[in-house]
């Protein structure tokens, strides 16, 4: 059987109460979320913060708290965000990192247009940084696909030193500014990875579920969460995160492939 890992991403930095009152927001309404979802095979927890407005954070305290408040609950692996405030500076993108040296972060490979109102600035500079930072600490890229470029600078940086091989990606499809969340496209993408690679993907909004279905058909690592999608269906609020880690276990299962567990997920992805 294969191991399936599912990331949970609760939070992300726009989605607000409003949108969806059962968003989590604040450390301890996040902490208590990502164990839930633990406990339904959760093996990744992807985070955001928000500020006292909910409004998107890069505060690394905030992060602490949260960190700290979930490690006390579970042995969940954290995959902490290096983006979500458009008014960070390349040092707030990073000063959490160096005070958690959490397991995994983002690594945003390339620029875009973001939502086709502002801009998601990933400079070669910044992404030189980022990569001696990871490598610093000690900690994992996942190397956020928004767009084929990117892949194309992943293999750039490799090339250079910053990043090192094996790479974990994550195909993000359905981004205003980035590539459709077409099945198309997800099997073009991945046809594009180094074959010592490993991948996810998830689809944002309503592309949510076909494109799960066809990244757990490829043999690929799945998404779930309130950051990409507030709907558990057509017509329906999720009522929380868990019930999107919830479904996805199960198909993982009724396709014969089991829910990795986080010392499998750290095997697979050559976490120390």
């Amino acid at each position: 059987m294969g191991k399936t890992i599912i990331t949970v991403a609760p939070t992300g930095a726009w989605p607000t109460k409003k949108d969806n009152p059962n968003i989590p927001l604040t450390p301890k309404e996040i902490a208590e979320d990502v164990y839930q979802c633990y406990e339904a095979g959760a093996s990744i927890a992807h985070l955001h913060m928000r500020d006292d407005k909910g409004q998107g954070t890069m505060d690394k305290e905030r992060f602490k708290e949260t960190v700290d408040l979930i490690k006390d609950k579970c042995d969940i692996i954290i995959n902490l965000t290096t983006s979500g405030d458009l008014n960070a500076t390349d040092e707030t993108r990073q000063s959490h990192l160096k005070l958690i040296r959490p397991d995994m972060a983002s690594y945003d490979c390339g620029s875009m247009n973001w939502q086709h109102n502002s801009l998601f600035i990933n400079s070669p500079s910044f992404l030189e940084e980022l990569g001696k930072t990871m490598n610093e600490y000690g900690i994992k890229p996942e190397i956020e696909i928004f767009d084929p470029g990117m892949i194309y600078n992943a293999k750039y940086y490799v090339k250079k030193g910053i990043l090192k091989e094996p790479l974990h990606y994550q195909f993000v499809l359905g981004a205003a500014g980035g590539i459709a969340a077409t099945v198309e496209n997800l099997v073009f993408m991945k046809g594009l990875l180094p074959s010592n690679s490993t991948w996810s993907a998830f689809g944002i909004g309503k592309t949510h579920i076909p494109i799960m279905l066809a990244t757990i058909a490829l043999g690929g690592h799945i998404r779930v969460g309130m950051e990409d999608n507030i709907l558990f269906n057509k017509k329906e609020l999720a009522r929380s995160n868990k019930q999107f880690v919830m479904r996805a276990a199960n198909i993982i299962k009724e396709v014969g492939n089991e829910v990795a567990t986080p010392d499998e997920t750290r095997e697979i992805l050559g976490l120390e």
